[in-house]
């Protein structure tokens, strides 16, 4: 596994396809400072950039969380104006929106407390699986934060607008199970499995045709905009780079001949 640029609390590694993205500040319980959210930017960009990497995991470190949100402590400091509040949002949501966007297929690793911006970081990946024990909530209305637009839409998109409001509206800590039947995290798991499970999971999908599932995130993605929006012409357009692909001869040769394909991505 080697180590990208970030800092000691944001780690991005690289292993085979696979790109790990580590919240690293235990000792908060993972919880997000302004400088962790700009280097999340910077190691998404460079898992984007990088055609080896064809699969982004997004954990926590430790057994105790995934992330617990914003640093409160930087509060005074960075979030205590409305000038300084403008600064903080605009490097948060720059990051998520790059983990949100990026060109490759995400899974958050949940263990532990997933709470405020851990929501919302998980939210930002395409998948979301969980270990049992782990704990959800979005605690805005404890602390008489306001909750924009694009961070409402983006779990009312996952969950429903019932169970977003019950989310928002309690401000409490759902369960795991309870995240589940939400569908809020698409699998549950025993905790001393969950790395395993998503390591396979993550192997899965790197060894699928990248331009396919790069085509479907995009899809989706156009999907999930109000009508219009939606640009329909890109949606065929990574259609039809798929079916003028050398992966799709590779797929086609390799059913013939009984045998895994080997995708290149091109």
């Amino acid at each position: 596994m080697s180590a990208i640029s970030g800092i000691d609390k944001l780690i991005g590694e690289k292993e085979g396809a696979i790109g790990w993205i580590t919240f690293n500040n235990p000792a908060r319980h993972n919880a997000v400072s302004m400088s962790m959210w700009q280097a999340l930017f910077d190691v998404v960009n460079d898992f984007a950039a990088d055609d080896a990497i064809r699969v982004i995991v997004v954990k926590g470190a430790g057994e105790r969380a995934f992330v617990s949100g914003a640093d409160i402590s930087e509060f005074e400091e960075k979030r205590s104006s409305p000038e300084t509040t403008q600064a903080y949002n605009a490097t948060s949501q720059r990051a998520s929106k790059a983990l949100k966007d990026v060109n490759k297929p995400t899974i958050a690793m949940i263990r532990g407390y997933c709470i405020g911006g851990g929501v919302s970081t998980a939210m930002s990946c395409d998948l979301r699986i969980a270990a049992e024990g782990s704990t959800f909530a979005v605690p805005a209305a404890k602390l008489g934060l306001g909750y924009e637009y694009d961070g409402v839409r983006k779990l009312m998109d996952v969950v429903g607008p019932s169970f977003a409001r019950e989310i928002f509206y309690t401000a409490r800590q759902f369960t795991a199970q309870e995240a589940l039947t939400m569908g809020l995290i698409n699998r549950l798991l025993p905790a001393e499995q969950l790395e395993a499970y998503v390591r396979d999971y993550a192997a899965t999908i790197a060894a699928n045709a990248p331009l396919t599932v790069s085509s479907i995130k995009t899809i989706v993605a156009e999907a999930l905009k109000d009508e219009s929006q939606r640009d329909k012409a890109l949606c065929q357009q990574v259609v039809d780079r798929c079916f003028n692909s050398a992966d799709y001869a590779e797929g086609r040769q390799a059913f013939m001949e009984k045998r895994k394909p080997k995708f290149a991505g091109r």
